[in-house]
């Protein structure tokens, strides 16, 4: 059965982005490599989760529709306390929320990396069984309500 190993970014500022994968998305530092240009981090599952390496400025993104990555989802529990806790979290550390959504079969916060990538922190909805009715494909985006 296939699976999401990790996800690898190129950074501007390596510390920005490890503190925001450790203290937002609540990932764990495993270490640096690469002359302590690179952080390797992990939600438990795997080795390694998230590899960040240091690259410096680019040239900025055009702003809009785009060819290329939309967001990356970080399960952060099973429960909507789970989530409440996440947004805490994000409100503590005085980062602005994107957006808001319940997908039926997940609840979600969209907030942006200090890189300025889009980051889902969901937990999926308990009371949908996603496998066995795929009616959940269907529902509308409603508004979130924790």
């Amino acid at each position: 059965m296939p699976e999401l190993g990790h996800v690898v970014f190129y950074v501007e500022k390596l510390q920005p982005m490890v503190r925001f994968y450790r203290d937002i998305v609540g990932l764990t530092l495993t270490g640096t490599t690469f002359g302590g240009k690179a952080a390797v981090l992990t939600g438990g599952r795997t080795h390694h989760e998230l590899l960040l390496i240091e690259v410096g400025p680019a040239p900025a993104a055009p702003e809009g529709r785009r060819i290329g990555l939309y967001h990356v989802g970080w399960k952060v529990g099973d429960t909507r306390e789970a989530l409440r806790a996440a947004q805490a979290r994000i409100e503590a550390a005085g980062l602005a929320l994107e957006g808001t959504a319940d997908h039926h079969v997940s609840l979600s916060l969209y907030l942006r990396d200090p890189d300025g990538n889009e980051i889902e922190l969901y937990v999926d909805n308990p009371e949908v069984d996603w496998n066995a009715d795929p009616s959940w494909l269907s529902e509308p985006v409603r508004p979130l309500r924790l």
